[in-house]
């Protein structure tokens, strides 16, 4: 039997590194999401897999490295919910009530927090303080609800994008502890 020549050897290796790596990929963010939905019922599992298969960080991630992109992408939410809000307290056309004004102002507030608290669930997941980095996050869930629970209170519907955000910010929080409780309690 003749041997295969060098070429079609590194052909076929690079052909098998490729598809190895594309599966992989999938596998991993498509398992830890499944195992997340599987321990947290709130855990919505082609929300987990569509948001974290979106990031650079994903590829190759295990656990560990997808619950810091969970926290990440809750960053960057709660940083683009900020600048929804300062839109929409500047706008001129239709000017906010004082009411509307007053559960902005508030949920601004609460979504700087939400973005220390996201960044503190990275930090602390990155130096593998997991119980510290699920608190933070939930702090996050919380911390979206209050702002919610502001135009409630107020006798009004949060704005679109407030409810947008927050909605998704629900989510992230609830993959972001979901995923960290995973790395508790393998």
């Amino acid at each position: 039997m003749s041997r295969p020549s060098r070429a079609l050897l590194v052909v076929a290796l690079a052909s098998l590194a490729t598809l190895h790596g594309l599966s992989g990929v999938d596998a991993t963010v498509a398992e830890t999401c499944s195992a997340a939905s599987n321990s947290d019922r709130r855990v919505n599992y082609d929300f987990c897999v569509s948001e974290l298969n979106k990031h650079r960080d994903s590829p190759g991630a295990d656990a560990w490295g997808l619950a810091k992109v969970a926290a990440n992408v809750g960053v960057n939410n709660a940083g683009a919910a900020v600048n929804d809000m300062e839109a929409l307290l500047a706008a001129k056309q239709p000017p906010p009530d004082a009411r509307a004004t007053a559960a902005l102002r508030l949920c601004e507030k609460l979504y700087y927090d939400m973005e220390l608290a996201f960044a503190g669930a990275y930090d602390e997941t990155n130096a593998r303080n997991y119980t510290a980095g699920k608190q933070m996050a939930a702090d996050a869930d919380s911390l979206v609800r209050r702002c919610t629970g502001g135009f409630s209170e107020a006798g009004l519907q949060p704005p679109e994008p407030v409810a947008r955000r927050s909605a998704y910010a629900v989510q992230i929080a609830i993959v972001c502890t979901a995923i960290t409780n995973l790395l508790i309690s393998p």
